[in-house]
């Protein structure tokens, strides 16, 4: 069989079939993803069971994988992989849940932000692919934005007037914003901010982007409160409804997302039930 893709939603994502991820991809097949992620920014793939081992495989086909958040060295991984990031609220392979108080839990938290990952750091996250162990009976969705969408639907004004502006994001600056203080000089300073256009050109579709995750902190040439009122505001467009998918998770699930393109946010769901995740990225290169 060959990919085939059937569109989920009016403007973006796609539901595809025909490739077993769990097996070694060919060359044609890479190329059918790539042109199928640049066209719906978003491929959802149900009934894929990887181990960790396969996911990890398969991310390498697409280009070298991203560390992200973990160069801080927070804590000991659950995985058998570094490069395999935990999005769970699962503490060990006992299967026990994490305490309320515990940092696994900050980090649900702060997924529920929408952003973009790693555009806090040069070169950014190209392509994330969250795979699903575990997940609860009621909420702990994942919603995508479409920026290309986001970005055609701005007045002329607000096109004209962002056209040259660039904001700095920084890796800590939405954890700080939630209360998690918590970091050593020295994690604070292991990634220096980046700095990215508030439009940027998604490279495979050729269509203009309008970027404003939750990493970024602050435009330059303005001050504090008026850039960061600016990049609510703008936040608050992109991810109106009509430019929003929501993903129902279920087990075997594995949904790939181009971070150039779009942003994601988890959504709320009951600390006392286990959700499990785990997610692989590769960096933009």
């Amino acid at each position: 069989m060959s990919l085939t893709v059937k569109k989920l939603h009016p403007m973006f994502v796609g539901e595809a079939s025909g490739v077993d991820l769990s097996q070694p991809l060919s060359q044609e097949e890479i190329h059918a993803i790539n042109t199928a992620m640049d066209e719906y920014g978003v491929l959802v793939f149900r009934n894929q069971p990887l181990t960790q081992t396969q996911q990890l495989e398969l991310a390498k086909s697409f280009g070298p994988l991203d560390m992200g958040m973990k160069k801080l060295k927070h804590r000991k991984d659950r995985l058998e992989h570094p490069e395999l990031a935990d999005i769970s609220n699962v503490a060990n392979n006992d299967g026990a849940l994490a305490a309320r108080d515990d940092r696994k839990i900050v980090s649900n938290i702060a997924n529920q932000l929408w952003h973009s990952d790693s555009s806090f750091q040069k070169p950014a996250a190209r392509y994330s692919m969250l795979a699903a162990v575990q997940v609860p009976e009621v909420g702990g969705q994942t919603e995508f934005a479409d920026l290309r969408a986001a970005y055609d639907a701005l007045s002329d004004e607000t096109k004209q007037e962002i056209a040259d502006l660039q904001a700095e994001h920084y890796v800590l600056h939405s954890r700080f914003m939630l209360g998690d203080t918590d970091y050593t000089e020295e994690q604070q300073q292991v990634i220096p901010p980046a700095i990215w256009p508030l439009v940027r050109v998604h490279p495979g579709s050729g269509r203009k982007v309008l970027f404003v995750p939750a990493h970024a902190r602050s435009i330059l040439g303005m001050t504090v409160p008026e850039g960061r009122m600016l990049l609510m505001d703008l936040l608050e467009h992109a991810t109106q409804r009509e430019f929003v998918y929501r993903h129902e998770w279920e087990p075997n699930d594995l949904v790939v997302w181009d971070n150039r393109a779009t942003l994601h946010r988890g959504r709320r769901f009951d600390f006392a039930q286990p959700r499990e995740l785990r997610r692989a990225t590769t960096l933009d290169v």
